[in-house]
């Protein structure tokens, strides 16, 4: 079957629900063994693990702060563990982004963006890269955004954010190239999930309106990407960015 992720190994952290319950699906639909990760809500999280069983996947959930180092490394270490290998690592979890103008914003929480967005990759790629390395393969796919290619304003402390994670991202690429480990982002567009349930009606209207394939996208068309990234039929692709948006960055 193509895009086969059959006896792989994925972790994707914030999976409890939005995007990353989503990406974690598609991984599992395609074959692989998924590690779920969630961090405040166990309800969403023991949810979308019976979904996932109940659709026959291989769903494990764990609970850790992807922010936070020690608790990164329990999670792997417990994977590795049990499943002998960790073969994809898809960065997913985010805080809240409120968009606002640059005064309002203080250093603190440009320094939470860059911590979930910067530091959480690099954090969770020192956890896996020791496994990664030996077994000269892995899979390593930071979710991003088209905020950063759009230059979306009175955002700045996110899309500076997520700039950084593209260029970490590309930077790895080239680094661990040699070791069989590739490195992508999928750049998704305004997803409607929980997170957005509250969002103004004519913000919603406004955006769709410039979505050339005229449709909203889903957290499983993200997904789809992940796993296209994830396969061996990618397997000579790295260092690159793929804006799920409906072509509203068609470069």
């Amino acid at each position: 079957m193509p895009f086969s992720l059959t006896n792989k190994v994925a972790l994707v952290t914030g999976s409890s629900r939005g995007l990353g319950r989503g990406i974690a699906l598609s991984l599992g639909k395609a074959g692989a063994k998924v590690c779920l990760n969630y961090l405040n809500n166990p309800e969403s999280a023991q949810k979308t693990l019976q979904d996932l069983r109940n659709g026959g996947i291989h769903a494990t959930m764990f609970r850790a702060d992807a922010s936070d180092t020690d608790q990164i490394n329990s999670m792997v270490e417990a994977i590795e563990e049990k499943f002998g290998s960790l073969d994809i690592l898809v960065p997913n979890a985010t805080p809240d982004q409120p968009q606002k103008p640059i005064e309002e914003y203080d250093a603190d929480f440009y320094r939470l963006m860059y911590d979930y967005f910067v530091m959480s990759p690099f954090r969770l790629a020192l956890a896996v890269l020791p496994g990664m390395k030996k077994r000269k393969k892995g899979r390593i796919i930071n979710i991003t955004s088209e905020v950063f290619h759009c230059s979306v304003p009175e955002f700045s402390a996110y899309v500076a954010a997520k700039g950084g994670q593209i260029g970490w991202s590309r930077s790895m690429a080239k680094e661990l190239g040699p070791f069989g480990i590739t490195v992508n982002t999928v750049a998704p567009g305004w997803i409607p999930t929980e997170r957005h349930m509250n969002d103004p009606q004519n913000v919603r209207d406004e955006y769709l309106q410039t979505i050339p394939l005229g449709r909203w996208g889903t957290p499983e068309d993200v997904g789809n990407a992940v796993v296209f990234y994830s396969s061996d039929e990618a397997s000579f692709v790295t260092g690159q960015t793929l804006c799920v948006n409906g072509g509203r960055t068609p470069w």
